[in-house]
């Protein structure tokens, strides 16, 4: 028998296509009239289902003689998407990650091709339940298992085991299989020692590991007498170590700086854990096995490594559970980095060959930033205008460097703080990112480190604060604290699991529920939160699921998990005094929920939380003219008079339907006044602003609400309407902004943000607010300032009384008008959607470059095309609502034609001019009640 020589043969073996299949079958060289087994090991290809404790579905198709090329599926009989048990694949015992499915009665019966048709390939991608992860080659193609035609000389496949890497205890045995499409002789050999040779077609074979602290390379040759092939895999038997305290400045997590690299991986319980990385060739070896600590730590330092790195690397435990650091600051990843664009993360690190699921990045150069920003003040709170928005649907590049550029429209609208959805490593890159995984890694989808950094510098070099999204009642699959102590059988964290509960202690969880009693949980989110706080300078955060950080279990009851909890108050107050200390006066916001006493009391604790409060139902139904008291957006009607910075109103939010959306959908009528008229619906969300920002507090905005977007939350990609696309992408609509309706909204947002912030009428506890009835209204006093904003959200045109708390002379401050109130029970007619601001003291609105202050005379008329050949098109905004009449003249002052309008609303409209004219040139007068604004046109 030939044999290479050991140097040439560890040469050959260590050709990726030589090492373990992702996909291998029983028999292993089936033909089409088999039935067939296909085994498929989640470790390898692209490895998205790598440790995903997930159910495994397959989407199969074939290749035949008719296929114009691979990606050309034939008979096709799976659904993406569907959990379709019929399709699950089912779990190989004692074997993680493999999964198998049989093919019955046989292959071309199984896909209903015709004896005709010849089957080359099987093709297949897996995935899990509703498509979010899958397993693909590595380059992220799809997967192919050759069809034996016979013929094709001699074949074999190594088939276990299935890692080229192992931890094996002494004494243990390593199944190894190998098949052959024709009886040879098999060898396996062990650093150079014959095991066993067999001629046969099949060898099976348990290798029993031996010498604790030993390496050991096994190479395995089939021989038909004319070919060889040749396998290899590696393994190492761990030596038993007794703990051994780690140095006391090693803490949990990472810590690398000179070239020496500190890892502490809390692991309490585990038999080893070794380093695997590119300092050791993603090889197993006893100089990187980790020492335990007493207190259920594993620790090591590696020197010597180049200080400038980069460097990758994932801890092998118990020589079965490969996984990242939970301390990772940048996580790589296979299954979704090759989808992520250059210009989004130039010059992303490429995953190691030899790794699997995901691979922590230590990188030194990614986190170095120079910071221009000093002295940052953040906004008080209740000045607070917070933008609320998802990089993935604002912008199409979807990366901080663009957030940049889009500042001074945010500054333009009066916002002074900017939440940012979950933008910590997650699941897949098309999320909410309420899916986490790595908790303190920031998800390169966004952008890198030095982007997110300059992003919050040149924030807080304009006055605004950064505020993150965090998710801490829970985390996914994916991450290593579910994936260190899992319960395979019954899909979910094991009880013995340091951070997670088996089952979720209250209703509405998502992924796996933290126990936030558990010690090992508290370290852990506190290091957490201090890292974003410190490296990043974020300036606070907003707690997804708060009332979630309870182990009181009520797995079931929605009231008795809403309930008081005292154990919950205690975890908050805990959780937030870390995160003063590392930061003092850093926003806490909680969306709670709760019983009120409990939020009362987190109110007005320390340095002061605040909680999100949802008038989105509220406000929904008063613009679409339903009725409803939006009373509950002061702070007033919960009696809260300590801690009037709490409450976190909200019309809109990532999770709650769009104003406008519903107005134009679900909007009432009366006689010929319809909501669902677009013009009437802005007019009506405008009124609604109103109303909504002018109540002391701070607010939250939702992106693009402040230019009606009307896109459902449940909107598809497809067009179509549904549940299942809650958290799927949206169009990303800045066309809006090019609408002088839609523009109009926008501007009268920035004037009422404008007035909440620079006048300290709004910051105080001087006010009442008349809100239950379809007229309502707020009125404010301080300092001998005295405003009131009033609206009509009806259907009907009707009076508002006691709106004014003084006579003399007021100013209305969106028209420049002046009104003599004679009596403070003086009336105002309103028609629907109609409001006013009135102010007893002169107040300029702001002008920008992108508003002209609406004032008696100015419409912002303008006429499109100009010049024309056919209809023209006139657009105005109206100060009030009045009536509107349009003449046409010509330059000798002659009346050509007039057009009645009628009674129009306050807010942008249109008005066609369709009448035939000569060539020439023409004036168009548009006239509402006393005030008058004229145009030129050319008609070609």
């Amino acid at each position: 028998m030939r044999r290479f020589s050991l140097l040439i043969l560890i040469a050959i073996l260590t050709i990726p296509a030589l090492r373990a299949q992702v996909i291998y079958s029983e028999p292993a060289f089936a033909t089409a009239e088999d039935a067939i087994t296909v085994y498929f090991d989640a470790t390898q290809g692209n490895a998205g289902l790598a440790n995903c404790n997930c159910d495994v579905y397959l989407h199969t198709g074939v290749i035949t003689n008719l296929s114009s090329s691979n990606s050309d599926w034939k008979y096709v009989p799976t659904t993406w998407g569907v959990a379709n048990a019929a399709w699950r694949m089912t779990p190989v015992a004692g074997q993680p990650n493999l999964y198998r499915y049989t093919f019955s009665p046989s292959l071309r019966a199984y896909y209903g091709v015709p004896a005709s048709e010849t089957i080359l390939k099987q093709a297949f991608v897996f995935r899990n339940g509703n498509g979010s992860l899958s397993g693909r080659e590595a380059n992220g193609g799809d997967i192919f298992l050759d069809i034996y035609q016979g013929g094709a000389g001699f074949l074999a496949l190594l088939q276990s085991p299935s890692s080229s890497a192992l931890v094996v205890p002494d004494g243990n045995a390593i199944p190894v299989r190998v098949a052959t499409n024709e009886e040879a002789s098999i060898s396996v050999f062990d650093n150079g020692l014959l095991l066993v040779e067999e001629t046969t077609s099949l060898l099976e074979y348990d290798l029993v590991a031996s010498g604790p602290g030993s390496y050991h390379l096994v190479e395995i040759i089939a021989d038909n007498g004319e070919t060889e092939q040749t396998f290899s895999f590696e393994y190492v038997v761990p030596l038993d170590l007794s703990p051994v305290n780690p140095p006391t400045e090693l803490e949990p997590g990472i810590s690398f700086a000179g070239g020496k690299l500190g890892l502490s991986l809390y692991a309490p319980g585990k038999q080893n854990v070794f380093v695997l990385g590119s300092f050791n060739d993603w090889r197993p070896g006893v100089d990187y096995q980790m020492t335990p600590s007493p207190d259920g730590h594993w620790w090591i330092e590696i020197e010597g490594l180049d200080p400038e790195g980069p460097h990758t690397f994932q801890y092998l435990v118990d020589g079965s559970i490969r996984v990242a650091d939970p301390y990772s600051t940048i996580v790589l990843d296979r299954a979704n980095d090759p989808w992520i664009p250059a210009q989004v993360y130039p010059n992303l690190p490429a995953f190691p060959a030899a790794a699997q699921g995901r691979v922590t990045l230590i990188d030194p150069s990614a986190a170095e930033y120079t910071w221009q920003s000093s002295g940052f003040e953040r906004p008080d709170r209740m000045d607070l205008v917070i933008y609320e928005l998802l990089l993935r649907d604002f912008l199409a590049r979807h990366d901080y460097a663009t957030l940049i550029d889009t500042l001074d429209y945010l500054i333009r609208l009066g916002v002074n703080a900017i939440e940012l959805m979950p933008v910590n490593e997650f699941e897949g890159n098309i999320s909410w990112g309420y899916n986490p995984s790595f908790h303190m890694a920031l998800d390169k989808y966004y952008g890198p480190i030095k982007e997110m950094k300059r992003f919050v510098d040149e924030c807080h070099q304009r006055g605004i604060a950064v505020i993150l999204d965090v998710v801490y009642n829970h985390a996914f699959d994916q991450s290593p604290l579910a994936q260190l102590y899992w319960d395979g059988a019954n899909k979910r964290p094991a009880p013995n699991n340091p951070w997670l509960n088996p089952t979720p202690r209250h209703p509405f969880n998502v992924g796996h529920d933290f126990n936030h009693q558990s010690a090992a949980t508290r370290q852990f989110f506190k290091r957490v939160m201090r890292y974003w706080l410190e490296e990043f300078r974020i300036d606070g955060f907003r707690f997804d699921l708060s009332k979630g950080f309870t182990q009181t279990n009520n797995p079931n009851d929605v009231g008795a998990w809403g309930a008081y909890d005292a154990s919950r108050i205690a975890i908050i107050k805990d959780y937030v005094d870390a995160a003063w200390a590392a930061s003092s006066g850093a926003y806490m916001i909680l969306e709670h929920f709760a019983d009120w006493n409990e939020e009362k009391e987190l109110a007005e604790y320390g340095q002061g939380m605040m909680t999100w409060n949802n008038m989105n139902h509220n406000f929904r139904n008063a613009v679409r003219g339903a009725g409803a008291s939006l009373e509950g957006t002061s702070y007033t009607t919960r009696g809260w008079i300590n801690a009037p910075y709490a409450l976190v109103s909200y019309m809109e939010s990532h999770d709650e339907e769009r104003l406008m959306y519903e107005a134009l959908n679900f909007g009432l009528s009366s006689g010929g006044y319809n909501v669902r008229n677009f013009e009437t619906a802005l007019a009506r969300i405008e009124a609604a602003s109103l109303l909504f920002y002018t109540v002391p507090g701070p607010k939250m905005l939702w992106q693009f609400g402040e230019l009606g977007y009307d896109f459902p939350i449940n909107y598809c990609e497809n067009g179509t309407i549904n549940n299942d696309c809650r958290t799927g992408p949206k169009p990303i609509r800045w066309d809006y902004y090019e609408n002088e309706a839609r523009r109009r909204l926008y501007d009268v947002t920035s004037a009422l943000t404008y007035l909440k912030q620079n006048y300290d009428i709004f910051k105080g506890t001087s006010f009442l607010v008349d809100m239950n009835q379809p007229i309502k209204k707020i009125r404010l006093f301080r300092s001998g300032l005295q405003i009131a904003a009033v609206a009509n959200l009806g259907l009907s045109a009707g009076q508002a009384t006691q709106v004014f708390l003084s006579t003399g002379t007021w100013h209305e401050l969106f028209t420049g008008q002046t009104v003599e109130v004679t009596s403070t029970g003086q009336a105002v007619n309103l028609q629907p959607g109609e409001y006013r601001l009135y102010a007893n003291q002169p107040i300029d609105l702001p002008i920008t470059d992108t508003r002209e202050q609406l004032r008696p005379g100015a419409f912002s008329l303008s006429l499109a095309p100009n010049p024309t050949d056919g209809p023209v098109l006139l657009s105005y905004v109206l100060p009030y609502a009045t009536e509107v009449m349009v003449e046409i003249f010509n330059l000798q002052g002659q009346r050509l034609h007039i057009q009645p309008v009628g009674r129009q609303l306050t807010g942008w409209h249109g008005v066609e001019i369709d009448r035939p004219l000569p060539p020439g040139a023409y004036v168009a007068k548009l006239t509402a009640g006393q005030l008058v604004e004229a145009k030129t046109f050319i008609v070609r």
